[in-house]
């Protein structure tokens, strides 16, 4: 993640993408990587429009697209697979974060939500981050 003093005055968002993939019931399980792409996308053009810092973990990687920065945001994969292993990765980003007060965690998984305030970052469900995302492509479509 972008470090804090590059970023004092701007929203540092890190974002569960199986989370906020699963809160779209929009039949992304018939084909996940499209779907995560599509999220991808999104969360680029969220964070171009608003300037504000995006990181979104996924608990597997795409096979053609390599983790790290792409476009106007931070796209990691777990670092191993099986159950939690997104959540886990989350944690370890946000307990080795210089000032984890700073983020705002991006997930409506009870668990994962007492385990990143424990360590001091914030929690937004993903059906007010998706609002915010809605929000923000309205005042920015071409159509507008």
């Amino acid at each position: 993640m972008p470090s804090s003093s590059s970023s004092t005055s701007k929203t540092r968002w890190l974002v569960d993408g199986a989370n906020l993939m699963g809160s779209r019931p929009d039949g992304w399980w018939n084909n996940p990587d499209k779907a995560t792409r599509r999220w991808i996308e999104e969360l680029d053009a969220y964070a171009r429009a608003t300037g504000e810092d995006v990181t979104v973990v996924f608990d597997r990687g795409l096979p053609d697209v390599a983790p790290g920065p792409h476009g106007a945001i931070e796209l990691r994969y777990a670092s191993r697979h099986g159950a939690n292993a997104a959540d886990d990765e989350i944690v370890r980003i946000v307990g080795a974060d210089e000032d984890p007060a700073t983020l705002r965690v991006v997930t409506s998984d009870r668990r994962l939500a007492e385990r990143v305030r424990e360590l001091g970052a914030l929690v937004t469900g993903t059906g007010s981050f998706r609002r915010r995302l809605d929000e923000v492509a309205a005042r920015h479509s071409p159509l507008r």
